[in-house]
């Protein structure tokens, strides 16, 4: 399928790029943040192949000059490959806040749909969506969207709800999480970005809140994902 989200930048168009290559670039910034080395394990570890295939795609991209690669250090971005990336998550929140605010999906179908889409939507597309709906700064999990210059915004992340102390009241800042069986008990919980909810004890088996009127215990492994705001009494 034919790439069309090319940007201009600094006079010159970027190098047509294949979907993995661009999912590589996504993931070293997902993974690395700005400027973080990446290692190769963790590359085949989220893509689920071999190191080998892995050291293969780098050797790609470090020719393209998208990545710098130290042997045994791992990977880091180039100001190239980093507007790649934040293209494509640019491309992947608006699709995913289109899908839900627009379409009507459910906050745990749109991932999968975004991962195909991000890669073909024009630079047209993208500026009428985000206009269509008021240029939204967050995708339906919190996460912050890159800005049409493809910068990010520089935003609190918020925090851990098991780092927060007992009693303390907050408010669901994003979710970090993407898979959909966890998303939809969430949403069935009505523990989605902008919920308030307090938290009454931490208990071995997870974290017990008050969502409303009614008690909730959060398995620690879900209560992790939750990330607040952390400086609302």
């Amino acid at each position: 399928m034919e790439n069309l989200s090319h940007r201009v930048a600094d006079g010159r168009q970027r190098p047509r790029l294949s979907e993995p290559q661009e999912d590589y670039l996504k993931q070293i910034y997902l993974l690395g943040g700005n400027g973080r080395r990446v290692s190769t394990q963790a590359l085949a570890h989220q893509f689920r192949v071999s190191p080998a295939s892995v050291s293969e795609m780098i050797s790609r991209l470090a020719q393209l000059e998208l990545i710098e690669h130290a042997p045994y250090r791992g990977v880091r971005l180039t100001d190239a490959g980093r507007r790649v990336a934040l293209e494509m998550l640019r491309h992947h929140r608006l699709i995913e806040t289109f899908l839900v605010e627009m379409l009507g999906y459910d906050w745990g179908q749109v991932h999968e749909e975004a991962e195909r889409l991000e890669h073909v939507i024009s630079e047209r597309f993208e500026e009428r969506i985000a206009a269509a709906m008021g240029y939204p700064t967050h995708d339906p999990h919190g996460d912050p969207i890159p800005t049409h210059d493809l910068s990010m915004p520089s935003e609190d992340l918020g925090v851990q709800l098991t780092a927060l102390p007992i009693g303390m009241t907050s408010r669901v800042l994003r979710v970090a999480t993407q898979d959909r069986d966890t998303l939809e008990f969430l949403g069935h919980l009505g523990l989605a970005p902008g919920r308030a909810l307090q938290i009454l004890s931490i208990e071995r088996r997870g974290v017990l809140v008050r969502v409303d009127k009614e008690r909730q215990l959060l398995p620690t492994d879900l209560a992790e994902l939750l990330f607040m705001e952390g400086d609302t009494q």
